[in-house]
């Protein structure tokens, strides 16, 4: 069971039910040892505190076609639609057979006269962001561009992180072993 589990009742309604277990992105991505640079993690954790986090579905952001959970926040930055658009990582590209018969791969995140050179249509590209990049940048390793910009973070979370404050309480941090206490602490053996 995913989608809205990490708390102690959303577990044992699982296991009641036959399940092995509850997938827990949103409690875990946000403590210790989780690899978000812990400046963003921090921050979002006290804007959900102040009731000041919102988690936003965007169907275009990702160049895979799949909608993303974008964490709006006023400690998160906001991405910089003037970015250049540039596709350097390329972890998210799509193969496709070019006219001479071999493949080749393109990205909707990428410059888009590149991409339509390579049969890709304009519409696609259209709110694209480079998750590669974005990514990398929610820990801590966004690329330094020559123009002296660091790529920006585009940080990800489930709906329940507007929820996160009950379990948080005042602290501004909390461990791994923190949130399987919370979430064993209903259950019994």
């Amino acid at each position: 069971m995913a989608g809205g589990a990490g708390s102690p009742h959303a577990l044992c309604a699982a296991l009641a039910a036959g399940a092995a277990g509850v997938q827990v992105g949103t409690l875990f991505a946000f403590c210790e040892e989780s690899g978000l640079e812990p400046g963003y993690r921090r921050g979002v954790l006290r804007d959900a505190r102040e009731g000041h986090v919102r988690v936003r579905t965007d169907p275009r952001a990702s160049p895979s076609g799949y909608p993303f959970k974008v964490v709006e926040a006023p400690s998160v930055p906001p991405l910089d639609d003037a970015r250049e658009r540039v596709c350097d990582l390329g972890y998210l590209r799509v193969a496709y057979r070019r006219e001479d018969g071999r493949i080749g791969y393109r990205c909707p995140g990428e410059p888009v006269d590149q991409y339509v050179k390579k049969g890709g249509l304009p519409a696609d590209t259209v709110g694209r962001r480079c998750l590669c990049n974005t990514l990398l940048a929610n820990i801590g390793l966004g690329q330094l561009r020559a123009d002296g910009r660091v790529e920006r973070p585009l940080l990800t979370s489930g709906d329940d992180l507007v929820n996160i404050a009950a379990f948080v309480g005042d602290r501004d941090r909390y461990s791994a072993q923190d949130v399987l206490d919370y979430l064993l602490e209903g259950v019994t053996a």
